[in-house]
Parts: structure tokens; sequence; C-alpha cells
């Protein structure tokens, strides 16, 4: 059983299971290769000169794994309330875990098999959004959303924040007090 199950690794999603990971959550990442960031050149995200989208998603999901999370390559098809959380789908496998991050960037194909509300995309190109509120909760209790599946920007640099910042609310939410998370040079 997860504590975390982050479907999408692009930016908000690793971004979702590296803060995940490092907190000491259980946490699964679901990649399934298919980010558009992976088309990207990249001169506009602090930190970083300038970078490929593969290798900057490379990055982001070598970071995960560094602080724990567990990286499979699969495609999710459904999610489904379970007894104690969810149970995701896989085109080969069932996982169990009591929260879900969707950070599927411009897919929004589970949103029926969910149960989740979508609205409208304010982006150009980007049709459809979950409905979510501000920390990234979304209209099915445990079931949140990050990154430009959740209507933000489809900057890497905001998207991988938006991962982060729902990765914390959901990291406080399974504590029960607010997390932070804070390294110190040695």
């Amino acid at each position: 059983m997860f504590d975390i199950i982050i479907i999408g690794a692009g930016p908000a999603g690793a971004s979702a299971g590296l803060f995940a990971a490092k907190a000491g959550k259980k946490t699964l990442l679901i990649d399934s290769d298919k980010s558009m960031t992976k088309k990207a050149w990249i001169e506009n995200h602090y930190g970083l000169l300038e970078t490929t989208g593969p290798e900057l998603v490379e990055t982001g999901k070598k970071q995960a794994v560094k602080f724990g999370a567990e990286l499979i390559q699969d495609t999710v098809v459904n999610v489904t309330k379970s007894e104690n959380g969810f149970s995701v789908a896989t085109e080969s496998q069932q996982y169990e875990g009591s929260h879900v991050i969707v950070a599927t960037g411009i897919s929004t194909d589970l949103a029926e098999k969910i149960g989740l509300s979508v609205k409208e995309g304010t982006e150009p190109r980007i049709k459809q959004v979950f409905d979510v509120d501000a920390s990234g909760k979304s209209n099915v209790a445990g079931v949140w959303v990050a990154g430009t599946a959740a209507g933000v920007s489809v900057h890497t640099i905001i998207t991988a924040g938006d991962g982060a910042k729902v990765a914390i609310n959901v990291i406080s939410e399974l504590n029960g007090t607010r997390y932070v998370d804070h390294d110190l040079l040695k």
C-alpha cells in the first residue's frame, strides 16, 4: 500500500514524487512516457541556463527515485475507490494507495472513470483541465491534481512548482500538520 500514487512523471508529477518521497511517504510514480515536455527546448527555467525537455524529465525522475520513490513505466487505465483509499490499475498491474495525485499534463482521459469534474482550459491549445481548488484538491476526496492538468501554465518551472505545492498539501494532510522541507548547507 502506497501513501501517495502519482500519475504522470513530467515536471509536475516528478516534482510531487520528489517531495513525497523525501518526506518519507511511500510513493509510486507512474510514467506513461508521454510528457509533452519531452518535445521542449527550455531556456526559461530558473536555475538552468538551458536544457532539453527529455533531460529535464529524466533528471526529475532521478531526483524522485533518489529519495525513495518507486518509478514504473506503464499507462494508468483506471482509478477506483477501495477500502483503504484507491486502486490504480495500469495496463499491466494494480496498485493500492491512500492518496492519488493526477499530473497528466494535457490529458483528462481519466476524468470520467475517476468521477473528476473538468472545466474549460485557459491556456492556448489546452481544451480541458480538471476542476480543482487552490490546494490541488479535486471533487473526489483523496484525489489531487497538479500541473497543466490542474489548469496552471504549461511552463515547466510553473508546473514543477505546482507539483511540489500539491505534494506538500497531501503530505500535510497525511501528517495532520503543515509540512515544510528546507535543507541547510553543511
